[in-house]
């Protein structure tokens, strides 16, 4: 420690990889959760779009 100079950072060099997967995983973690979000809504667009269409065809159908 005594030949090193007074800031050596080559200690930190695990401490920073770590660091770097974290904030990777975290992304990838907002990223999934986006995307499921994003599916979900789209899912969601999609059945009132079927329900309204549904309720659509049961008027015209009852003025037949």
């Amino acid at each position: 420690m005594a030949d090193r100079g007074w800031y050596d950072a080559s200690d930190d060099h695990g401490e920073v990889q770590r660091a770097e997967r974290a904030a990777r995983f975290g992304w990838a973690a907002i990223a999934g959760t986006t995307g499921a979000l994003g599916c979900v809504l789209i899912a969601v667009a999609v059945v009132c779009a079927v329900a309204a269409l549904a309720c659509l065809g049961a008027v015209v159908a009852k003025d037949y």
